[in-house]
């Protein structure tokens, strides 16, 4: 079992800047495939960015490309995702999961495991 902790949300303006953290449990992090999503109420769970074991591969949904920037600290179990030039629509709840399938999770929800509870992310206009 993985336990996972976001941190770092809140309420921002347009154009401003989070930065959300995802820590976990085990300390066999390294072998997991992280990945970030997000959900807005009323609408379906979104794929925002995912990123490798090793942090060498990384996805960003077309809608967050240039603007938002996944990484890891695997001494830290920890994975960030830097978020730029927020818009009214970025409001949502964020999750980060794990995947223990793959080496890299990539955009589809069913290759993880692991979620966390989330982490609220309100962009005001």
């Amino acid at each position: 079992q993985v336990q996972l902790v976001e941190s770092g949300g809140g309420l921002v303006q347009a154009g401003g800047s989070l930065r959300l953290s995802c820590a976990a449990s085990r300390r066999t992090f390294s072998s997991y495939a992280m990945g970030w999503f997000r959900q807005a109420p009323g609408k379906e769970r979104e794929s925002v960015a995912a990123i490798s074991r090793s942090g060498g591969i990384q996805y960003y949904a077309d809608s967050v490309k240039g603007r938002f920037t996944i990484s890891r600290d695997n001494a830290k179990r920890t994975v960030y995702l830097q978020m730029n030039s927020l818009k009214p629509e970025d409001t949502a709840v964020y999750l980060c999961a794990a995947s223990t399938q793959d080496q890299y999770g990539g955009s589809r929800s069913s290759r993880y495991d692991y979620w966390g509870q989330g982490t609220q992310v309100t962009v005001s206009s």
